[in-house]
């Protein structure tokens, strides 16, 4: 593999605007994430530079993009890793029953998808989660659509099994997403 594995820099949020871009364009768009091309094409500069800035290692740590960097510089993917503690609250708005991290924004280019890029990617963000210190992460959770069963293949060969727990998809409620979860090693 020939990609750098590494966190998001705060002055590169146009690359991460681009990338974000590109995710929702893609046809597995509408089961993989839960933000729209049209929603976030019109979101702010300023908006793009705090996001990155916040998932970037001079970030306050309780959010990391990692992206997988090709030798001419391009990015070919990336996750984010968002930390979840039981005083707070979690991406859908409830707190957490452990101090876990939550993997969100999963994506690579399909020219790059089979080669590892993905697997490196999982494996940055888990061992950066694992590394913290501070109220130590018992688990990684993600969550992804009933009806996205590659995705769902990919998790499970990785390491992540079912909970059980489903939550409704944001803006079709007939629509389940799954969680997985990985326990800590």
């Amino acid at each position: 593999m020939d990609y750098v594995i590494r966190p998001v820099r705060a002055g590169e949020w146009q690359l991460v605007k681009g990338l974000r871009l590109a995710a929702l364009q893609d046809p597995v768009a509408p089961v993989a994430f839960l933000e729209t091309y049209e929603d976030a094409v019109e979101r702010s500069d300023d908006f793009w530079r705090e996001r990155t800035a916040a998932a970037s290692e001079a970030g306050d740590g309780e959010v990391r993009q990692f992206v997988a960097e090709a030798p001419d510089g391009s990015w070919a993917g990336s996750v984010t890793v968002l930390i979840e503690r039981p005083d707070g609250e979690n991406v859908f708005g409830t707190a957490a029953d452990v101090h876990q991290a939550h993997v969100v924004g999963v994506f690579v280019r399909p020219e790059a998808r089979g080669g590892g890029v993905a697997e490196e990617l999982f494996r940055a963000g888990l061992d950066w989660a694992w590394s913290l210190g501070e109220s130590r992460i018992e688990r990684v959770r993600l969550y992804v659509h009933e009806n996205n069963p590659r995705a769902s293949a990919f998790y499970r060969r990785i390491g992540f099994v079912p909970t059980g727990e489903t939550v409704p998809m944001q803006g079709d409620p007939t629509a389940r997403e799954l969680e997985y979860a990985v326990a800590r090693p």
